[in-house]
């Protein structure tokens, strides 16, 4: 069955590899075989790969788009989500969802759920950075409670 694809002015597309910008206000494509094809807000750049998260989606998107060296990225791709898992224990679920479809040769599926990784992984980060709010409102208040008693605070050296 084709798939039929509604594009605007300026959205990308990549289709076996090969980057397709619309440079009109509207196209209709009709993609009529079976095509590796990433959507614009599914593409990654390299540039873009800068957390371990991206790393993973960013080699398994290489996989997927460029068959000729799936291999290596495929090997980069489980060196990363290995990585993650470690460091990230809580996204197990997730990992090993992504390797289960990898490993049967669902490589798009792979990438959409390498999506929930990166987006478990900005839930990871957003809670960290809550924590160390806290912590530096926490000891801010313990400053200016001893500037208050008219002594320095507990944690700066005196000169």
């Amino acid at each position: 069955m084709p798939l039929k694809l509604e594009m605007k002015m300026g959205d990308r597309i990549i289709i076996n590899g090969a980057v397709v910008e619309v440079a009109s206000p509207h196209a209709k494509i009709m993609v009529l075989n079976q095509a590796a094809l990433l959507r614009g807000k599914e593409i990654l750049s390299e540039d873009q790969a800068v957390t371990p998260a991206t790393r993973v989606y960013f080699a398994l998107q290489s996989a997927y788009l460029f068959p000729d060296f799936a291999e290596k990225y495929l090997e980069q791709f489980f060196e990363y989500v290995e990585q993650y898992k470690i460091a990230c224990p809580s996204a197990g679920d997730i990992v090993e969802k992504i390797k289960e479809q990898v490993l049967g040769g669902q490589l798009y599926k792979g990438l959409k759920s390498a999506q929930e990784l990166v987006g478990h992984q900005q839930g990871v980060l957003h809670d960290f950075e809550e924590k160390l709010l806290e912590m530096v409102d926490d000891e801010l208040e313990v400053g200016a409670e001893d500037l208050d008693d008219g002594g320095e605070p507990s944690d700066m050296a005196s000169t």
